[in-house]
């Protein structure tokens, strides 16, 4: 599969490279893999789509795990309890949220890597058609794994908040949907740090020249302490 991914990628005009990959590069592929793959491991559908993308026989965008089948697998198991689905889809969607800061850790050092990789390329005064091609290639397979990786992220919050509403009328649980939805939201605020560049900001801090204030100008010192 990866020797006809090759061949289809190239005969689609996508960018290949022929270089060896970093340490960082391999690790973001091996996180990224588990964000991407489906997170129900009976769904054999889209586990065969994903694989079919990861060899890049499909293009990576198109990777995508239809979002209805997560609710068919988790209502067809055998749960012992109605609210062991709602508390799937929270741990779910929990153990989702925590593999998206460590993969953003590996995707900024390979960010960072690639700027210089360019940098580099730019600055050569001679450079070999492969070469240039090779790197230019890299940087493109990066960055779409990136995208891939928060396009994938996204489809799963879809495809849990569907299977939350179809739960609520299936076996409604007013407790078990708070943790889930809030469960849900946790993913959310990851995958918009993700897509956003990965850059955490603090929250108390203050944006620009604070300004001082008029009340305040000179108080105490307008005319001397009287004196006893």
């Amino acid at each position: 599969m990866p020797a006809a991914g090759e061949a289809a990628a190239r005969y689609r005009g996508d960018p290949v490279s022929k270089f060896n990959m970093t340490n960082d590069e391999e690790l973001l592929r091996e996180r990224g893999w588990g964000l991407i793959r489906p997170p129900w491991t009976k769904d054999w559908i889209g586990g065969t789509v994903v694989e079919l993308s990861r060899t890049r026989v499909l293009p990576e965008v198109e990777g995508r795990v239809p979002v209805d089948l997560y609710y068919i697998f988790l209502r067809s198991d055998k749960f012992r309890s109605s609210d062991a689905r709602y508390d799937r889809v929270a741990a779910d969607a929990e153990g989702d949220a925590k593999l998206v800061w460590p993969f953003c850790e590996v995707a900024m050092r390979v960010q960072a890597a690639d700027t210089e990789r360019l940098r580099v390329l730019a600055n050569k005064p001679v450079t070999t058609e492969e070469t240039y091609e090779g790197a230019k290639a890299r940087v493109w397979e990066n960055r779409m794994m990136v995208s891939w990786v928060g396009q994938a992220l996204r489809y799963r919050i879809t495809a849990y908040q569907k299977a939350l509403d179809s739960l609520e009328i299936e076996t409604p649980s007013a407790d078990r949907l708070w943790k889930a939805n809030n469960a849900i939201r946790t993913l959310e605020a990851e995958v918009r740090l993700a897509e956003n560049g990965c850059v955490k900001k603090d929250r108390f801090t203050v944006e620009g020249k604070i300004k001082r204030s008029r009340i305040y100008t000179g108080w105490g010192t307008e005319r001397p302490a009287p004196k006893k």
